[in-house]
């Protein structure tokens, strides 16, 4: 996208003593674009809840929908990452809600209820979701992308998947290039798949957690709560693979479903050796570590 510098008027004044040409040129030149999501980050009235509300319903019933919707995003707006919002706030909302219920129930007082909102919040959620799609920022794009090592693979069907129109313009895009990944959208992948994880251990485990942590724990104990996490982890590493399979550029993402492997089988040797994730595993003491 090209500059946009306006020509200097002919009787404007001078600024810091310089002429009027060179403050309009220099005006022009160091002209820098705030990205849309931080214009955006308070201006509720103009957030799309409603589409978050969707997203979130889609996330549990047909998870492919919320990506396949990019493709309107992307032809429109030439951009994947979305600049707004509000699925974060609406997630975090929740996540507050649910530090408040977590901290009556096992630890009342309002210091602890506090750091535990903070924990929730901004660590879980919104800590783990930068530190993950930083991740994916710098990786990703090296393995799957066009001169990454997956693209050399054969036999992994890639399907029919809409190229963007011109150069990228998402959130921390390099200008004049088409085939990258955009942080902000590692981003949006990361904070959609933390949200069924956040139904699993965050509100299904504060209901069931008298029955997952009886004591001495039987089977039908273990076999629940390590189900439980073995469910959420699932749904994170299959919306984070719909998420990244959705970029056209990418090539053999399926890889990324590799995990699902590796945590099926930890699971089937949890059940075999009788290890309970929740008590033994300390499941439910990570998330309040610190509070």
């Amino acid at each position: 996208m090209n500059p946009h510098i306006s020509v200097p008027r002919q009787h404007s004044t001078a600024s810091f003593g310089g002429s009027s040409g060179a403050g309009s040129a220099g005006r022009g030149n160091s002209s820098i674009k705030m990205p849309r999501f931080f214009k955006r980050l308070f201006k509720f009235p103009q957030m799309d809840f409603e589409m978050a509300i969707w997203e979130m319903t889609s996330l549990l019933i047909s998870p492919k929908k919320v990506f396949k919707s990019m493709y309107y995003h992307v032809k429109t707006k030439n951009t994947w990452h979305r600049p707004d919002p509000s699925f974060t706030y609406l997630l975090s909302f929740f996540l507050l809600l649910t530090a408040l219920a977590w901290g009556l129930a096992y630890s009342p007082s309002f210091g602890s209820i506090f750091r535990l909102s903070v924990l929730f919040v901004f660590v879980h959620f919104i800590g783990t979701s930068l530190f993950i799609s930083t991740i994916a920022y710098f990786v990703v794009g090296r393995i799957f992308g066009p001169n990454g090592a997956a693209a050399s693979l054969t036999g992994l069907s890639r399907g029919s998947r809409m190229p963007r129109r011109g150069a990228a313009q998402g959130l921390f895009a390099q200008p004049g290039e088409k085939e990258q990944i955009e942080f902000g959208y590692c981003f949006d992948v990361s904070n959609r798949a933390f949200f069924p994880l956040y139904l699993h251990l965050y509100v299904i485990q504060f209901l069931l957690l008298p029955l997952l942590t009886r004591n001495p724990p039987n089977f039908l104990a273990t076999f629940l709560g390590n189900t439980l996490y073995l469910s959420a982890l699932l749904y994170y590493t299959y919306i984070t693979f719909l998420g990244y399979n959705a970029l056209p550029f990418l090539h053999n993402t399926e890889l990324l479903l590799l995990p699902i492997l590796v945590l099926s089988i930890l699971w089937l040797v949890s059940l075999i050796a009788g290890w309970n994730v929740i008590t033994q595993g300390r499941g439910v003491e990570g998330l309040f570590w610190g509070v």
